[in-house]
């Protein structure tokens, strides 16, 4: 039984790490790629009269963050569901 729960936290625990890093990468992308690498060729467009590059690094950055930080939130939250740590009253 014991080699059963520790099994179950080890795969708990990849798939959580897993989802960290392709999370930030996702958040990398965004605030490091489209803020400062490929602000020329996203400058050629525009919202709201600012040039999309120069928009994320200012809003778009900021905003990718929270929706991410929702998404993390709610997979977590199912990811301790699958593997019986969610939280009492729920």
């Amino acid at each position: 039984m014991k080699n059963d729960s520790s099994s179950i936290a080890s795969n708990y625990w990849k798939k959580s790490l897993s989802l960290v890093a392709k999370l930030l990468s996702v958040w990398f992308l965004v605030s490091f790629g489209c803020g400062i690498l490929f602000k020329e060729q996203l400058d050629q467009f525009s919202i709201g009269g600012a040039p999309l590059g120069f928009w994320m690094a200012q809003q778009g950055s900021i905003i990718c963050f929270v929706i991410l930080l929702i998404l993390y939130a709610y997979l977590m939250n199912k990811l301790d569901k699958e593997h019986g740590y969610e939280e009492e009253g729920e």
